[in-house]
Formats: structure tokens, C-alpha cells, sequence
């Protein structure tokens, strides 16, 4: 079994020179995710595709073709995968160019190899895919690169006829049919396509320049990340704190899951700002309706600043126009004019009900759907039209100072050790066997839960999602003993700090060998 990486068509259309530099970087980006997530694996980098064979001396070979299909489907810059088996099919060159299918082939040495290689052909599908076809309609569909004593025509034509002729099939059904056969043969090589995934498009990360993008751990910012993560740039993230502890513990898990699931193959940064004494001053020192654009610009201005002194030139927010009062295009004109900077608004023209169901698919929803609103500096009757020369006055009695403090305050991690400031890790105790009277706390999604129950025999076990965890952990009984537990046992240890840190001492990791 291999995977063949088929690039995404934006990348196709490219020059010489573009392309190879981007295909190189697709085939750098697949080698460091399938490396992180210790998958052996051999990628070949080919012109119009990269070819993807898993290392079959592993005990675990199953399950790292499982995960990589799945790692593969969620790198920028891949249109679709393809699962295939290849075979060896020797065949012939006769000078016939592989677009053509004209039916014309030679002398008869010629043809009876032709038919020889057609034969290899069915032979190896049939034997691969006759009893999926079993009570089925079909289609067999070929493409071909490469001279060949044969068109693309004459092996579906051979190969329909004889899984027809000699199989259970319900017959071939040109359009609409329950199953479709594709081929694909290169030179002397014949892919029989088992499954075909859907990948993100794109291109891949690392191709059009880094990004500062401003993080609330909402739906629209997190899905504004997830842009230009498809889009090829290494999105950095910056967070404002305007909600103490436990805002940032959400903005946190949200930015390392997008990172961890769609950018791994590049080690960005975190950046944490304090913003609550930016909130306080302005509280106390700006007019009530202009409070919110003067949060935003004083966000823009922040940002700007610390990005410069990142390398990067462009920032990034999940502004839709018109969601709130700050967004309309008056005030978005009036934010911008904080920096020279260019500011990207991946969601400007998306409706509220379109970006939930996206942050659903890509995954961060659950996450979004529980983070707390921190925007307390919106205003009863914010200005939908704010007056440059009325923002200037008021920003004038604003202590820059205190913004200054801020943005030197700062703290930069990489984003894969985001946990870990402020957090002592070690320090969480870790059991392999729990205790018959110890409880356990499966912190997993349903989705994950069911696919991968968690069974114990000896003890009581509780399905408390991550994001609801610390909210009702202090509702149980605290006379008892309870072990977290997650697949990876970084949300379980993340947790269990935090708890910890808040004076429950009756809470450990669950980790078993």
C-alpha cells in the first residue's frame, strides 16, 4: 500500500520555477509532520505528485497508515489523496504518445503484447477488487502517462469486459454507477486506486510569508487562522487578555489545536498580552461609545509593534463586516489607519451562521462555542460611525504608557509548548493503574470517545468534555479521588494543573502504558 499526493490545482498552474519551490515545500512540510507524529514513511517527490510508501517493517503498520491518511488529508497544499497498490506492468514503448488513442499499434509481435499487458492489467484489479464489485454496478476508468502499445480506452475496455464477463457484477453502468474502477499507469507502473480522500487545497505553509494573527478564541478568529493556514502562510498568534486565567487557558487550547492539526510542519509562536490595565485605562478615561473602536485600534497598534519586531509585515483578524458595532466600514477604516501595516480579514464578507459551520468541520467549534465573551469594553450605545478628529481627542487622554508596559510585558512561546509557562507539568502525578476507588474523568469529545471507548472494570468513569471541566468539577463530591485522562495526556495534564492550581487536591492524570 502507498498514498499519492496530488497537488492542489492552484499550484499546478504555476511556472517551472514557482512549482518546484512549492511542490519541494509541500514534500519538506509531509516529511516533518509524518517525522512529529513518528510515522516512518519514504516520500518520493515526482513532478506532478509525490508518492508516499509507509514503512511496512513496523508491528504498528496499520495504524500508521491510518494516521497517515489522515495527517495527509489535513496538510495544506494537497487537492486529494489517493490510496493505491502498485504492480509492475513492463510495459512496452512503441512511440505512441500516451494522449493519443488512435487504436494504431503495429505489427502483430507488437499487438500480442499489448494484449499480454492488458491481461496483467485485469488480472491485478480483478484480484484486488472483484468481491467489492460483487452485486454492483461499475465503471472502469484510466489515466495514463507515459508511451504505451495501448490507449487509455482499450484498458477500460478490457478490464470492464472481464470483471463483467467473469464476476458477479450487475453489469457497467457508464454514468451513475455504484462503483467506479480508476486506474492510473505511469510508464511501467499500474496504481489500482483502493480509496480516494478529500485534501485542504491550498498551498503549503511556508510559501507566502508569515502572519501575525490576532487570537480571541471565537469562532471568527479561529477560523480566520485557519485561512491562511490553508493558505500557506505560517500564521503566528497573538492573544489580548482581557479575561484573567481562564482566558487564556481557552485561547491557548484553540491556537495549539489548529496548529497541531493543520501547521505542524512549522514551530510558530504565541504571543500573550496583558491587556486588562489597556481595559482599565480606557474604562476609565475614554467615552463610553468610543470605547470599543479605541480598544480595537489600541489592540492594532499593539500588534503592529510586536510583529515588526517579529519580521512580519501583515496581521490578521476574524472582522466580518458589519457583525458588531466596531466592524462596520467606517470604524474598520478608522482602526486601520492605527498602522501602516496591512490588515487581512479572511471572514469580511462571511455571515455569522456560515463561519460556525466551518469552525464545526475544521474542528474548533467545541471550542469556540465554550469561550466566555471578554469584550467588556463594548459600550450600551456603541458608535457605528466613530469621527477620526473625536478618536484622536479621545485617545489623547489615554496614558500610552500603559500600552507601552503591555507590548514589553509580552511573553513569546512556541506554539508547542504552550502548556507548559506557568504550568508545572512534572510536578502533576501520573498513574498507570488506577485505584479500585478512584474515579475516572474521560476528558474526550463524544466523537473521539466513541470511537475509542475507554473500559475499566474496577472503577466508575465520567464523560466530562475538556471544555466543561472546570466549570463543573468543583459540582463533585470532594471526598473522592479522580484521574483525568485523554489520548495524548497533554489536555488531561493541562487540566489537572489547573485544577490544582485553583486548591483541588484530589485530582491526578490517568496515563496508561
Amino acid at each position: 500500500m502507498k498514498f499519492i499526493v496530488k497537488l492542489a490545482p492552484e499550484i499546478t498552474i504555476k511556472s517551472r520555477p514557482v512549482r518546484k519551490r512549492f511542490v519541494a515545500r509541500l514534500h519538506t512540510n509531509i516529511r516533518r509532520v509524518l517525522k512529529r507524529n513518528t510515522v516512518s514513511a519514504d516520500v518520493v517527490l515526482r513532478w506532478d505528485m509525490l508518492e508516499v510508501a509507509i514503512d511496512n517493517s513496523s508491528e504498528c503498520y496499520l495504524d500508521h497508515c491510518s494516521l497517515a491518511r489522515d495527517l495527509l488529508r489535513k496538510i495544506p497544499g494537497i487537492a486529494h489523496i489517493l490510496q493505491v497498490q502498485e504492480r509492475a506492468i513492463g510495459a512496452n514503448d512503441d512511440g505512441v504518445d500516451s494522449n493519443q488513442d488512435n487504436g494504431k499499434y503495429g505489427d502483430n509481435d507488437k499487438k500480442n503484447d499489448k494484449e499480454a499487458i492488458l491481461e496483467i492489467i485485469y488480472r491485478e484489479t480483478a484480484s484486488l477488487l472483484a468481491d467489492d464489485l460483487e452485486g454492483k454496478t461499475f465503471v472502469v476508468r484510466c489515466k495514463r502517462q507515459g508511451k504505451h502499445a495501448f490507449s487509455s480506452h482499450d484498458v477500460e475496455r478490457y478490464v470492464g469486459g472481464g470483471l463483467f464477463t467473469n464476476g458477479a457484477t450487475a453489469g457497467v453502468k457508464m454514468r451513475g454507477a455504484d462503483v467506479t474502477v480508476n486506474l492510473e499507469i505511469k510508464q511501467d507502473r499500474l496504481f489500482i486506486v483502493e480509496h480516494r480522500y478529500a485534501g485542504l487545497g491550498g498551498y503549503p505553509i511556508g510559501c507566502v510569508g508569515p502572519v501575525l494573527s490576532l487570537m480571541s478564541g471565537g469562532y471568527d478568529s479561529s477560523v480566520a487562522s485557519f485561512d491562511t493556514i490553508r493558505r500557506g502562510m505560517e500564521t503566528h498568534f497573538c492573544f489580548f487578555n482581557l479575561g484573567g486565567h481562564a482566558h487564556e487557558v481557552g485561547v491557548k487550547q484553540v491556537s495549539h489545536f489548529l496548529w497541531e492539526e493543520y501547521a505542524s510542519s512549522h514551530r510558530t509562536a504565541f504571543v500573550n498580552v496583558n491587556f486588562e490595565r489597556v481595559v482599565e485605562e480606557i474604562l476609565t478615561t475614554v467615552n463610553n461609545s468610543y470605547m470599543g473602536v479605541i480598544l480595537k485600534r489600541m489592540m492594532i497598534r499593539a500588534a503592529s509593534r510586536i510583529a515588526q519586531e517579529m519580521d512580519i509585515e501583515i496581521l490578521v483578524t476574524g472582522e466580518s463586516i458589519a457583525q458588531v458595532s466596531s466592524q462596520t466600514l467606517r470604524n474598520l477604516s478608522v482602526i486601520d489607519k492605527v498602522t501602516d501595516m496591512l490588515v487581512l480579514r479572511p471572514l469580511a464578507t462571511e455571515d455569522k451562521s456560515t463561519i460556525i459551520s466551518r469552525s464545526n468541520k475544521i474542528g474548533v467549534g467545541k471550542y469556540a462555542e465554550h469561550m466566555p465573551e471578554y469584550c467588556a469594553v463594548i459600550s450600551d450605545k456603541p458608535t457605528t460611525s466613530a469621527k477620526m478628529d473625536i478618536v484622536l481627542h479621545e485617545e489623547s487622554k489615554f496614558d500610552f504608557l500603559v500600552l507601552d508596559a503591555a507590548v514589553k510585558e509580552r511573553k513569546i512561546t512556541g506554539i508547542d509548548n504552550v502548556y507548559q509557562p506557568q504550568i508545572a507539568f512534572e510536578e502533576i502525578e501520573q498513574q498507570a493503574i488506577p485505584e479500585p476507588n478512584q474515579i475516572i474523568i474521560d476528558l474526550r469529545p463524544d466523537d473521539e470517545r466513541d470511537k475509542k471507548p475507554l473500559v475499566l472494570h474496577a472503577n466508575e468513569t465520567l464523560n466530562i468534555p475538556f471544555y466543561q471541566i472546570n466549570r463543573l468539577f468543583h459540582s463533585l463530591d470532594s471526598n473522592k479521588q479522580y484521574l483525568l485522562f485523554c489520548d495524548r495526556g497533554v489536555m488531561s495534564r493541562l487540566h489537572a494543573a489547573h485544577l490544582q492550581a485553583d486548591g483541588f487536591g484530589n485530582v491526578k492524570v490517568y496515563r496508561p502504558e
